[in-house]
């Protein structure tokens, strides 16, 4: 996600006051999969989860597929443009002495997961650990530019956000051919997920914004599985559950971890609401992808991909990702919400000064 907002999601959340210009100057780091990629998988010569070609990027600056996965600008990109910055840099673009590395990097990437065997039929693609590692080699580099006791500085300041998980379900789970959905009952694997995760926090960064999991039951490569089309109900909960036990794992390290400034971002009501309601926001489709490709191998926007009509009328565009319109929608509705639960009054005084405090 854009590094000027994330810092301000921070701070809204946070409750300190500090001014934009201020916020600009941290960076930001981010971490997950096809949802925030920004082209780190262009830069993998043997990935199959590239999105550098037609009919990607078709309505993004220039018309050209930057390696996001959708016709136009990811979140991350939309919330950049509303308050006037640019996104972070792909981790795999820049060159070794890159200054931009001080600003942040995203180290996203398509068909990642929590676990390492997620997405290994895409051959190629950066695992949450490989980016942790890249993360690591990058604050390397800025303490080889502005010295360490600098470098440690900036990176205990920077807000990192995390988005990733999706895969560990779509390109894991609930694939029948491979082992994890045969070894483990779905409580197992949650169980799995948040235990790894819990060591994969402990690379340094304090200040973090985890974007929990949307409905999957509702995109189009999951309701194809349904006999009458419809979401998978199962599926849905499963998301829910392990919303919930992340964030369980962040209000405990919250505890636990000094100067442990974490957050989980819900935004699953949200992308429901917009997919039962679509009309509600200006669309008329949500339960197919504009490219036509719910039942396709792979599921992605081909160059031969037969494209719908009009885009703005879909709320994804392939059969996994949003659509440049969906994503506007759901950028403005995550920064209200946090903007809303920072300036929620807090609770009033109890009346009378003889009367104990409710219980929380």
């Amino acid at each position: 996600m854009a590094k000027q907002w994330l810092v301000f999601a921070m701070v809204l959340v946070l409750g300190t006051l500090v001014s934009v210009t201020t916020a600009a100057s941290l960076a930001t780091f981010i971490f997950g999969d096809s949802l925030a990629e920004v082209g780190n998988n262009n830069h993998l010569q043997y990935s199959l989860a590239r999105s550098d070609y037609p009919w990607y990027g078709i309505d993004f600056t220039g018309r050209k597929a930057t390696g996001r996965f959708t016709n136009g600008r990811t979140i991350g990109d939309i919330l950049s443009e509303k308050l006037g910055t640019s996104s972070p840099p792909p981790y795999l673009s820049l060159s070794q002495n890159d200054d931009a590395i001080l600003q942040g990097v995203n180290y996203a990437s398509g068909g990642a997961g929590i676990l390492k065997e997620t997405g290994q039929y895409f051959i190629q693609r950066l695992t949450f650990d490989d980016q942790i590692n890249y993360f690591k080699k990058t604050k390397e580099r800025i303490g080889a530019k502005i010295g360490a006791q600098a470098a440690n500085k900036l990176c205990n300041e920077a807000t990192y956000f995390i988005g990733i998980g999706s895969n560990d379900y779509v390109n894991n789970f609930l694939q029948p051919f491979l082992p994890d959905g045969q070894q483990y009952t779905h409580d197992e694997f949650v169980e799995l997920l948040t235990s790894t995760l819990e060591q994969q926090f402990s690379f340094g960064a304090r200040k973090i914004l985890f974007h929990g999991l949307g409905p999957l039951g509702c995109i189009p490569s999951q309701r194809v599985k349904s006999k009458t089309g419809q979401c998978l109900k199962r599926v849905n909960e499963w998301m829910m559950e392990f919303n919930s036990k992340v964030q369980q794992l962040i209000n405990s390290l919250n505890k636990r971890l000094p100067n442990a400034q974490m957050m989980f971002a819900d935004t699953y009501p949200a992308v429901l609401d917009l997919i039962e309601n679509p009309t509600a926001y200006g669309f008329k489709v949500s339960n197919t992808s504009c490219c036509n490709v719910d039942t396709s191998i792979g599921g992605l926007c081909l160059p031969n991909s037969k494209l719908c009509s009009e885009r703005k009328d879909y709320v994804f565009w392939d059969a996994f990702h949003p659509s440049d319109a969906a994503n506007e929608v759901l950028a403005q509705k995550l920064l209200s919400s946090l903007s809303s639960s920072a300036s929620a009054p807090s609770p009033s005084p109890s009346p009378s000064p003889s009367l104990p405090p409710k219980p929380e």
